[in-house]
């Protein structure tokens, strides 16, 4: 069976049997989720985290009616098709109740609650929320919407071209590339009672056909010079192209984003680009695939010196938020997504910013910066490299030993801070609690690539010294990892020739180490009667203890 997501999930046969009021009420907000989202299934006997039934498990008839009839009394808006009763391989029984998507209406709970499906979790909505949740109905419906477009309107060479895409893809399962082309177009939405849908259109239709969709593909590709001034600019803007042939014609045209910077690797030359033709990709088909259909606008695709600007029509969907959009998912047009996924065009469900992250960490840059509001979402990729060393240093690492993509994030962010605490990492990789960590860093420290200092929350985490001596690469030294005997001698050292200094003074004398490491181990001082302090919180300032002074003076 498949894992839990967007349209999927697994409850234990408990919230129904003994969970009394509580389980079943739980079961109903996840109905009600679906139903805001794109509908989906509910596998009722699968405990959690399990994929099949406990072995000989058996459920009644009555059991499967008073759960069908009970969520029926507990959701509004909310259509419910009750499944047959199934039986695992290992004799355990389960059945399922499918939920209908709502269409206009917004689905709700019977005391008024209102959930949305994010990714395979159940978030509530509030506030302004429900309106952008009313807002986001004809975007989740438009891609299966007809359009009065017979089937003997389309060209039967777009037809015949979609099919052969699909069936040259490896992607794809082999019952669908047996398909004859009509029922491949069905298979993928394409097409319904002979009739086209948008999405259909969008494929397969004609330019004057895609014109009339409400709202077609449009590109504008702006190039600007070190002034911010607009020096080339192409558009596609009279709907001749498919998503596909859009694509690779923006790939080509847009000659400025394959530049790159050239470093000094031993006796030969490396090629860096600016923006990594991967990177670029996904950034491209992302705009194209989670553009709102339903808002009038063109995607924007500006190019300036030092970064890469793509807009698209659509802010983020409800629940998926800058600070979640790594780990989060939600579909707003699943069945073209599915498409441009069968076509290798784009990365699986959910892995396209992994991968965006993991080559911004290989090649020592910034990870892309969303930015979104009702109307519009924006993705900025900076061009510049943030630290050479550790570009070289990622580079060794890669052919050493191998790594999984979530590994090299981490290590990519490691290796650009030389230091950084659990606390700002399990921020950087938009994780939710420190417990989630452990899977992104254990092996790392197992093969003692990363070493750690401190315990619980003020673990930190640096690149093992070691291996960055034994990878030969001329890294300057960097306070920045110093550890904190000898960074308290310092700060001795400093205070003996400059008492009564602020914090500020001492950060400016000791500028490579974070002032947050500077703070800590100077309130950790005071308390051990190595240092005093004087004035009030704004104006603190710090002196050695007078025996202290004494010794370092002798």
């Amino acid at each position: 069976m498949e894992d839990e997501n967007i349209v999927i999930e697994y409850k234990s046969l408990k919230k129904v049997t003994t969970g009394g009021d509580a389980g079943i009420k739980d079961l109903a907000q996840t109905c009600v989720c679906l139903a805001n989202a794109q509908g989906g299934k509910i596998f009722i006997g699968i405990e959690d985290k399990e994929k099949e039934p406990p072995k000989g498990q058996k459920i009644t008839s009555v059991v499967i009616n008073n759960t069908i009839t009970k969520l029926r009394s507990l959701c509004y808006s909310v259509g419910l098709v009750l499944g047959d009763l199934a039986q695992h391989s290992n004799s355990g029984e389960f059945f399922h109740i499918t939920v209908q998507p709502t269409l206009k209406t917004i689905a709700t709970t019977s005391d008024g609650k209102i959930y949305i499906r994010v990714g395979n979790q159940c978030q509530p909505v509030r506030g302004d929320e429900v309106m952008r949740l009313a807002a986001q109905k004809d975007a989740f419906q438009w891609e299966t919407q007809l359009r009065a477009v017979n089937l003997n309107e389309l060209p039967k060479d777009n037809i015949s071209w979609f099919a052969n895409q699909i069936r040259d893809s490896d992607r794809v399962k082999t019952f669908v590339k047996q398909m004859s082309d009509l029922e491949i177009a069905e298979h993928y939405n394409l097409i319904y009672n002979s009739i086209a849908t948008n999405l259909g259109v969008l494929w397969l239709g004609t330019p004057a056909q895609r014109s009339r969709i409400l709202y077609p593909i449009t590109v504008q590709y702006i190039v600007y010079d070190d002034l911010e001034k607009k020096i080339r600019k192409e558009d596609w803007n009279d709907c001749t192209l498919n998503p596909k042939e859009l694509l690779l014609s923006i790939e080509k045209q847009a000659i400025e984003l394959t530049y790159f910077d050239e470093f000094p690797l031993g006796l030969f030359r490396n090629k860096i680009r600016h923006y990594d033709e991967r990177v670029i990709r996904e950034l491209l088909i992302n705009a194209i695939a989670h553009k709102s259909y339903t808002i009038s606008g063109d995607i924007f695709i500006k190019s300036y010196p030092d970064r890469l600007e793509i807009s698209n029509p659509g802010g983020l969907p409800l629940g998926i938020t800058t600070d979640n959009i790594l780990h989060s998912t939600i579909r707003r047009n699943p069945h073209l997504i599915n498409i441009l996924e069968d076509l290798k065009l784009m990365e699986g469900e959910g892995s396209g910013y992994d991968l965006m992250y993991e080559i911004s960490s290989r090649d020592s840059k910034k990870f892309p910066i969303v930015y979104s509001d009702f109307n519009t979402t924006k993705v900025v990729q900076y061009s510049k490299i943030l630290d050479e060393e550790a570009l070289l240093l990622m580079d060794f690492i890669a052919k050493q030993y191998q790594l999984s993509q979530k590994e090299f994030i981490v290590l990519g962010i490691v290796a650009r801070h030389k230091k950084i605490p659990t606390t700002i990492l399990t921020k950087e990789l938009q994780l939710s609690d420190e417990d989630r960590l452990r899977s992104y860093v254990s092996k790392l420290v197992e093969k003692a690539i990363l070493t750690t200092r401190g315990i619980k929350k003020g673990t930190e985490y640096l690149i093992n010294p070691k291996l960055i001596s034994s990878s030969k690469i001329n890294i300057k030294p960097t306070l920045k990892t110093i550890e904190s005997h000898r960074l308290q001698a310092l700060i001795e050292e400093d205070l003996s020739k400059y008492p009564n200094s602020l914090l500020a003074d001492i950060h400016k004398r000791l500028e490579d180490v974070p002032i947050e490491d500077i703070r800590k181990l100077v309130y950790a001082m005071v308390k051990k009667d190595i240092l005093e302090h004087s004035g009030g919180k704004t104006y603190r300032t710090y002196h050695l203890v007078k025996k202290n002074r004494n010794e370092k003076e002798n």
